[in-house]
């Protein structure tokens, strides 16, 4: 079968309603901005989280910051030691007024986090801004993912979440406790995720999650060839294959000067292979199959030597092109 690939671009279809979407936002104003702030007040607070404790009618609680100890306690003026962890901010309040009734008759307290630390998630892999993201109240996989700036390019199939079983067993088929029997370990389907077919997998994340988006493999054909591009794939693909994803060659092309470019291991240098592909087309020699990162570079018919700077040259524009994620009918 032939090979198909499909550029990542964002359909007209989906620009408009993103649009629209955000012009309904404008028109309920602050009606549907305020409800943002509701998965605040479901979080549960916990050591290092910074707070904000505001009693107007005693001068004596300063509206400073107050964090959260390590063991889990706030400490205020008039009030003491109070354990804050696992709370959320309304049942802190509720606390914090029933204390104070000794004061007053009806305090009035109001608790807000001015900081968020105690509850990080890991987000690793194939995402636009790797790193630690700190939970501020309910969320699940797919905001967390969009949190560290969304999926790249070159993201695979695959996400991986560990959990520290402290935290519970993934709710997820196919969940298994991993060698160190500490960790809760699973792997769904991105593409389920995204697309919502599998609502159920979207899971809310938890403190201490670490979340992994697999890398797909991603081959490059530059050159003179009608497609130029790095072609994602799940699986493997030859040279032939490739060629193909390209469109074929571009007028002027040299094929029987072309070079696989490929990395080698654990550095950032190259070697050169050559590749006859006017042979390969007649079955004159085996197609290859490409690895991971392969840059395939087709000349121009001017082409007399390769050349470092020829090499150089092939990996600019490996680093600028359009990137297409590819469907093999296998």
């Amino acid at each position: 079968m032939r090979p198909s690939a499909e550029l990542i671009v964002v359909p007209i279809p989906a620009l408009k309603f993103l649009w629209f979407a955000l012009g309904l936002v404008w028109l309920a104003g602050p009606s549907v901005l305020a409800a943002q702030p509701v998965r605040e007040r479901l979080y549960t607070l916990g050591p290092g989280d910074q707070i904000i404790v505001r009693v107007p009618d005693l001068k004596e609680i300063p509206d400073d910051p107050v964090q959260v100890d390590p063991q889990g306690y706030i400490s205020l003026p008039l009030i003491g030691r109070v354990e804050a962890r696992g709370k959320t901010l309304d049942q802190l309040e509720a606390e914090l007024k029933q204390i104070l009734r000794k004061y007053l008759k009806d305090p009035e307290v109001t608790v807000a986090i001015s900081e968020f630390r105690s509850q990080p998630v890991s987000v690793f892999g194939a995402v636009q801004r790797p790193g630690v993201i700190q939970l501020h109240g309910p969320r699940t996989l797919w905001e967390v993912i969009s949190e560290a700036g969304g999926l790249t390019n070159d993201a695979g199939a695959t996400v991986k979440i560990m959990r520290r079983l402290e935290e519970g067993e993934l709710p997820l088929p196919g969940a298994r406790i991993d060698e160190s029997g500490r960790y809760s370990v699973a792997e769904i389907d991105v593409k389920s995720v995204i697309e919502m077919t599998n609502p159920e997998q979207n899971i809310l994340v938890r403190p201490h999650d670490v979340i992994t988006v697999s890398q797909a493999n991603i081959v490059y054909v530059v050159g003179r060839v009608q497609k130029p591009g790095g072609f994602v794939t799940k699986g493997s693909l030859s040279v032939l294959e490739a060629l193909s994803l390209a469109g074929g060659f571009a007028p002027n092309a040299a094929p029987t000067k072309a070079r696989i470019l490929r990395r080698k291991p654990g550095t950032d240098e190259r070697i050169e292979i050559a590749i006859n592909l006017k042979d390969l087309l007649k079955g004159k020699i085996e197609d290859m199959t490409l690895k991971p990162d392969d840059i395939l570079f087709v000349p121009y018919s001017g082409f007399r030597e390769f050349s470092r700077q020829a090499a150089a040259a092939s990996l600019a524009v490996a680093t600028g092109i359009a990137i297409y994620r590819v469907g093999l009918d296998r």
